[in-house]
């Protein structure tokens, strides 16, 4: 997002508040160790000046600034609480009308096991806060969730090895069917329109199988989507004007014969989504903030069809243990024959130009998203992988499947159950 707002011409100065992240982009973007210090250079710039918030744990500094006169795009600090505070999300989007599953609160290991033996079924296992990785998450495989058991007699040591064995968790019901996402733009008084849909890959490995990693590929469109975003993400409004949130937020779902049943949500700009989005943005990020800050429009102007998205990692991703040694400062190559519009898809992660040359950068080896468009989802998947196949970097590794299981039975399911056309 900063290189193409850079590359239109528009002054971006960064900060990354983790030491580790600030060589993301080195030799590339303008780096600044102190982010409040820049405030006056954004108070100069008047209406073309605003802050970008990228986390879920600043929503009362963004709160403050707007109060401050500043704008400022990214969420709120209630965004933070319906984020990271599942219990609370789960509550707010029952008022608002939605059927959520069965929701437990702990901040007992011992007293969620015996809560599980009393109670035998499949559970979800999902920790609250933002400094917790969605891959310390876990989805019960046992019908009795015996080995959810297992994982939390010794998950109570492994969070104290990280400093966090005061974590506070849910334990979820389990539900089948199709995960699918409702994202949308809200500009501190309305959502513009139109709302997207999205099918994310969070496993490491083709088929689903591997460590949760947050998500290694992603499947977006922002045609029909109507029917879902009125049902789900539209009714949140209420909550998100009062709290004076301004930026993009994401409901994540199961859809089955049952309902539409809410996850979670995720109120920030979401990665990779946002630079698959990106592809399906007719006008660019400068034009898209504009319309969120100024608060006149209610809508801006997207592509049809699909945009898909794959990850592209080293290892050791998605953990940073070894990072160093095994990947940072690996030579990037782009194919020296793609086109300028094949460049403008690839969307850059933890890389750094250093002396002329693409290195991986950052701290656990996530480079960069390749993405591809097309009027239907093969269209799109072959533009990506085509795209990924120029990409060469030792030991490069991404999933070759994404967007497959929408197509054996995720828009079947969807069209059948009258959410899609």
């Amino acid at each position: 997002m900063y290189l193409r707002l850079a590359a239109a011409g528009h002054e971006v100065r960064v900060y990354s508040s983790e030491y580790a992240e600030s060589g993301v982009m080195a030799g590339m973007l303008t780096h600044v160790a102190d982010w409040r210090a820049q405030l006056d250079w954004v108070r100069d710039a008047g209406v073309d000046g605003a802050i970008v918030f990228e986390s879920a744990d600043t929503g009362a500094e963004q709160d403050q600034l707007r109060r401050d006169g500043f704008s400022v795009i990214g969420g709120s600090a209630l965004g933070d609480r319906l984020e990271n505070d599942r219990a609370f999300g789960q509550a707010v989007l029952a008022d608002a009308g939605m059927t959520t599953a069965a929701t437990h609160a702990f901040c007992d290991f011992e007293k969620a096991i015996a809560f599980i033996r009393e109670h035998p079924r499949r559970y979800v296992f999902k920790l609250n806060g933002s400094e917790l990785s969605s891959w310390r998450n876990y989805v019960a495989q046992a019908d009795d969730s015996s080995d959810l058991i297992a994982l939390l007699q010794g998950q109570k040591a492994r969070l104290a090895a990280v400093g966090s064995a005061d974590a506070t968790f849910l334990l979820m019901d389990y539900l089948s069917g199709v995960e699918t996402g409702i994202g949308a733009y809200f500009n501190g008084e309305r959502f513009l329109e139109p709302a997207c849909l999205d099918w994310e890959h969070k496993r490491f490995f083709v088929g689903d199988l591997g460590e949760l990693t947050g998500e290694m590929g992603t499947l977006v469109t922002y045609r029909d989507t109507h029917c879902l975003f009125s049902l789900t993400l539209a009714k949140l409004a209420p909550w998100l004007r009062e709290s004076g949130y301004v930026g993009y937020i994401n409901l994540n779902t199961i859809i089955n014969e049952h309902g539409v049943w809410p996850l979670e949500l995720t109120c920030r700009f979401g990665y990779p989504g946002f630079a698959i989005l990106d592809a399906l943005q007719s006008d660019g990020w400068a034009s898209l903030f504009r319309t969120l800050l100024g608060r006149h429009e209610t809508g801006f102007a997207t592509a049809p069809g699909y945009a898909l998205g794959v990850v592209l990692t080293v290892p050791p991703f998605p953990y940073r243990y070894g990072y160093a040694e095994i990947s940072k400062g690996l030579p990037i190559h782009i194919h020296s024959e793609l086109s300028a519009e094949q460049r403008g898809r690839l969307h850059y992660g933890e890389v750094a130009l250093l002396e002329g040359q693409l290195v991986a950068s950052g701290v656990m080896g996530c480079l960069m998203v390749a993405t591809g468009i097309g009027a239907t989802v093969p269209q799109a998947q072959a533009s990506a992988y085509e795209l990924a196949s120029r990409v060469f970097v030792p030991n490069l590794r991404y999933r070759t499947d994404i967007g497959d299981g929408f197509l054996k039975t995720g828009r079947a399911t969807l069209q059948r159950l009258g959410y899609l056309r």
